[in-house]
């Protein structure tokens, strides 16, 4: 699948969640205009293809540990 070049991302450094409680973390990525959030556990086996505006948390303990577009 290709991406959507219609939908365009945030400007925003994915490394400032990192550390974040993973609600106030997803609270504040759609606050800056993130279109989708995905919180997932640490090795989940998820799909590869890249979705414009979509933000991805890897979250242990309830703390966002990993952050990236996509």
């Amino acid at each position: 699948m290709e991406p959507n070049p219609t939908t365009e991302e945030p400007q925003d450094n994915p490394d400032t969640y990192l550390g974040l409680d993973s609600a106030r973390a997803e609270r504040l990525a759609r606050e800056r205009g993130w279109s989708a959030v995905r919180s997932l556990p640490p090795g989940a086996i998820i799909t590869m293809e890249y979705r414009s505006g979509r933000l991805n948390f890897e979250v242990t303990d309830g703390t966002v540990t990993r952050c990236w577009k996509g």
